[in-house]
């Protein structure tokens, strides 16, 4: 089977489409080799998926005959993500909340109400 069409049966990419251009785009590594969308993959092959500044690790079981359900997926593959790579996706979703980049523009109205709530907590 592909390995655009392996992914998106093992439901890492919603539509084949967006799998196809992972590959291209280099994001996609069998073996610790970048491949193209057409590579053929088989059971043993270790896949890196790198999707949403995570790297996922994952081993191929077996061959899916279509796309599967989100229940069936661990019958098909192995997930070894190490849990600090999703510990470092965690962290970047916080510091993307409290960070205003410089010369966005004037404050909103929500970003002044906090700025005043700040102002009133330090004043008290």
């Amino acid at each position: 089977m592909r390995i655009d069409k392996y992914l998106w049966c093992t439901r890492y990419f919603k539509t084949r489409n967006i799998a196809t251009t992972a590959c291209k785009k280099g994001h996609i590594k069998v073996n610790d080799q970048v491949v193209k969308p057409s590579r053929e993959v088989y059971a043993t092959d270790k896949i890196s998926v790198r999707k949403d500044q995570v790297n996922y690790s994952l081993t191929i079981l077996d061959i899916p005959p279509n796309r599967i359900g989100a229940k069936l997926v661990d019958i098909y593959r192995v997930d070894t993500t190490p849990k600090s790579a999703f510990e470092a996706q965690e962290l970047l979703k916080y510091s993307k909340d409290y960070y205003r980049k410089k010369g966005t523009g004037r404050p909103t109205k929500k970003d002044r109400r906090d700025i005043d709530d700040i102002y009133l907590e330090n004043e008290i």
